[in-house]
């Protein structure tokens, strides 16, 4: 690993996660340390569970585009020799609808100022992520999509038209300055250390938290009535994923998520085989978002990555973390 960062004689390569205090960014940190990398880490908080591994880790408001020149530039006045741009406003699919105008206004903030700093500094690779929020609505058992099935556009909600403008910020820099710029479009990331309550959680894991919560034999509640179909990528698939696009030569989007797909209601039923409970539901009215979910992954796969945790082995991993969670929480005795 050899480039930026001096350690005697030798060069360290240098790596900035922006984001690094939210669920993914937090796990990529550590993947880049065990990798070799100096990695600096930047958000507006530090992680939530445990402490971070970045060498350096600084608190910055990346909508400012001071911040974003921080972020980039060590202290010998180069520059990162990696970005990887997780830092978004967002949440689960409560929080998407529901916080339209800040996604909107604080994520193509970041994206627009992170962007222009990385490729006018001369950073060389930039790694963005994106959403299959981009998509649009799909009706179950239609034939995947892949990624130029974006296009004509019709996100389902403000957060996918977000992603869709930042992914074409970030190629159109990346065309004028050199950069090589990675794009990944994430399906439903899940594990522990994940947003587990508050509204920003993920369906797993505010389904793992109903059922721990809820006593052997009870209910709980889902909004619609369960037969959305979507993927859930567990967050080792997901690093995994996003190490091997960003040294790859993929240009353009790349879908990243587990080819199984489930309703809602058979991740509810996963979720309460793991927990070993009986657990019935009961349907709400609430935002479900799009009907179904069906993406090709052959070009990451054309890298030789695939899913390693199916849903069952990625909750048993899971389950028992937010468990103890909402144990320390005080929620269950």
């Amino acid at each position: 690993m050899i480039h930026t960062i001096e350690k005697g004689r030798f060069h360290m390569k240098t790596a900035l996660v922006c984001g690094a205090g939210g669920f993914i960014g937090h796990h990529l940190v550590r993947r880049l340390k065990k990798d070799g990398y100096w990695v600096r880490g930047v958000d507006i908080k530090r992680p939530e569970f445990s402490k971070t591994a970045a060498d350096d880790f600084r608190l910055l408001d990346l909508r400012e585009p001071r911040n974003c020149t921080k972020a980039v530039t060590l202290a010998n006045g180069q520059v990162v020799d990696e970005v990887y741009q997780l830092a978004a406003d967002m949440g689960g699919m409560g929080f998407i609808h529901s916080a339209e105008c800040e996604i909107m206004h604080n994520s193509v903030l970041i994206n627009v100022h992170m962007t222009h700093a990385a490729a006018t500094l001369g950073v060389k690779r930039y790694f963005f992520s994106s959403s299959v929020c981009v998509y649009r609505d799909m009706a179950p058992g239609e034939p995947p999509l892949d990624e130029a099935g974006a296009y004509p556009a019709q996100p389902d909600n403000e957060y996918g038209w977000e992603k869709l403008y930042s992914e074409r910020v970030a190629m159109a820099y990346g065309r004028r300055y050199g950069m090589a710029v990675r794009i990944a479009r994430f399906e439903n990331c899940y594990g522990p250390e994940g947003t587990w309550r508050g509204g920003r959680e993920k369906a797993p894991a505010a389904i793992c938290r109903k059922v721990a919560c809820a006593p052997d034999g009870g209910e709980i509640e889902i909004w619609g009535d369960g037969t959305a179909v979507r993927s859930y990528t567990y967050i080792d698939d997901m690093i995994e994923g996003i190490v091997m696009l960003m040294h790859s030569d993929l240009e353009g989007p790349v879908n990243i998520g587990s080819s199984q797909y489930v309703t809602v209601r058979e991740l509810v039923e996963t979720v309460a085989s793991v927990a070993g409970k009986r657990i019935s539901i009961r349907s709400t009215p609430g935002p479900v978002g799009v009907r179904s979910r069906n993406f090709s992954h052959a070009r990451i796969e054309s890298l030789g990555w695939r899913a390693e945790y199916d849903l069952r082995r990625g909750i048993e991993q899971t389950y028992p973390w937010v468990l103890e969670q909402c144990r320390k929480a005080g929620l269950i005795p």
